[in-house]
């Protein structure tokens, strides 16, 4: 019965996986399928197969679509708005050409918070491009630690959709989430951004390209307000979680439900949202007509991340349903693996063979969920873990990944100095990412 099970869960992963490389069948419907095989051969039939892929949809979606699609529509403006460009021309200013690289690692770190890596990137190229051309410097001591800061963001901290996806799965509060992935965040960002682009600039030097120039954004908000808009959401969560955990909390239960309401990420990002939408529209000159626009079209990624986040969730279910994750839980614990260790693997080994570190990060979290059931992890372990899926996510993009050649074309290199330069770059910060919260979770 046991080798039947293992047997399931093998071929599942094995469907998926070629089902996306060698069929080009999109992610979602793989997703969906990997599921349905892992319950066919545990031997569910066609109505418990049924009703797993609904209860593993619809348990994931009620959280996850409404805090991913309200995280766009407000990435979305800030783009429109230019409110990224104003982040980064401020950290020039205060820190100056020589600390540059330092302005880059926080300007990504904060800007990815609310925007999708790419779209944060493309807005802030000409940034980097312009840095080059004042200090005749190789454009990757600029470029690396903005991309640093962009990729750790973009997979440690929500609201950002990965982290959010894995946290609904595995059943851990967004705040902790959010904590562990500042804690872990600021040393990856410092040793993957500044120290390893510092070294392979000298390696590699690189211009900037001459064909692209800056753009010059228009109608550009101040740096008070689009700092405090950006951070308003994540204070509020936090705040909820630090209140709710401490005795004052308990003691006050109308301050605690009023926090709790205000603190929800819902409620933190319809905030966030209505502030947006006045402060980097309204006051900016958009019409309400260019507003609707924007909000409409940054829902559109945000749609296919929904999807995939809910077929995630029916692999989990499938795992719990069959009985297979407890499966995987026991033969963990009799293989000597820790959990983190497990959680990064099994992320990692997604992430190179299939690319899309969304992907690796949801089938992870769908593999490790069930060997939390039933066990004794606080809040802070289960962040850790949380954590260490995104770090093995995050591992060694490559060719199979998009970000690879988005990178390599607008940095104008070759795809040699691509994997000598990003992806080097992002397997640094992989393997610090899981250091820094393996320390963590043994402390705790």
């Amino acid at each position: 019965m046991e080798n039947h099970l293992l047997l399931s869960v093998l071929l599942g992963i094995a469907v998926l996986l070629v089902l996306i490389l060698k069929f080009r069948i999109h992610a979602f419907i793989a997703l969906l399928i990997g599921s349905i095989v892992v319950g066919l051969v545990a031997g569910l039939d066609a109505q418990q197969i049924i009703g797993t892929v609904q209860n593993g949809m619809g348990g994931t979606l009620g959280f996850v679509a409404t805090v991913v699609g309200l995280g766009a529509i407000f990435g979305g403006i800030l783009e429109a708005s230019g409110g990224a460009k104003t982040i980064a021309d401020f950290m020039i200013s205060k820190f100056g050409l020589n600390r540059a690289p330092l302005a880059m690692v926080i300007s990504g770190f904060l800007i990815a918070i609310p925007v999708f890596f790419d779209v944060a990137f493309i807005i802030l190229v000409p940034m980097i491009y312009a840095l080059q051309r004042k200090t005749g410097k190789s454009l990757l001591l600029y470029a690396i630690p903005l991309l640093a800061g962009l990729a750790i963001t973009h997979a440690f901290i929500p609201p950002t959709p990965g982290p959010i996806a894995v946290a609904d799965i595995i059943g851990v509060d967004l705040g902790w989430v959010i904590l562990m992935g500042f804690l872990a965040g600021i040393p990856t960002a410092l040793i993957a951004g500044l120290v390893f682009g510092k070294y392979i600039s000298k390696k590699i030097f690189v211009a900037a390209p001459d064909e692209i120039k800056d753009d010059g954004e228009h109608r550009l908000p101040h740096i008070a307000e689009t700092l405090a808009i950006i951070g308003l959401p994540i204070v509020l969560i936090l705040t909820n979680t630090i209140f709710s955990a401490s005795s004052l909390g308990k003691a006050n239960p109308q301050i605690q439900n009023f926090i709790a309401l205000i603190g929800h990420p819902f409620s933190a990002l319809i905030i966030a949202n209505m502030l947006a939408w006045y402060f980097f529209g309204i006051r900016k000159g958009f019409s309400k007509a260019q507003l609707m626009k924007i909000s409409t079209k940054s829902l559109t990624p945000a749609g296919t991340i929904i999807l995939l986040t809910g077929a995630g969730g029916v692999f989990k279910q499938v795992l719990t349903d069959t009985g297979a994750g407890e499966l995987l839980a026991t033969s963990l614990s009799n293989a000597g693996i820790p959990i983190l260790g497990f959680a990064f693997i099994s992320a990692a080994i997604v992430r190179i063979v299939q690319g899309s570190s969304t992907v690796a990060m949801i089938t992870a979290a769908g593999l490790v969920a069930p060997l939390l059931s039933g066990s004794e992890f606080n809040s802070i372990e289960l962040a850790c873990i949380v954590i260490a899926i995104a770090s093995g996510a995050s591992i060694f993009s490559q060719v199979n990944d998009s970000g690879f050649w988005l990178v390599g074309q607008y940095l104008g290199i070759s795809e040699k100095q691509t994997f000598r330069s990003w992806t080097v770059m992002t397997t640094i910060l992989a393997f610090v990412g899981l250091i820094t919260v393996s320390v963590v979770y043994w402390i705790v």
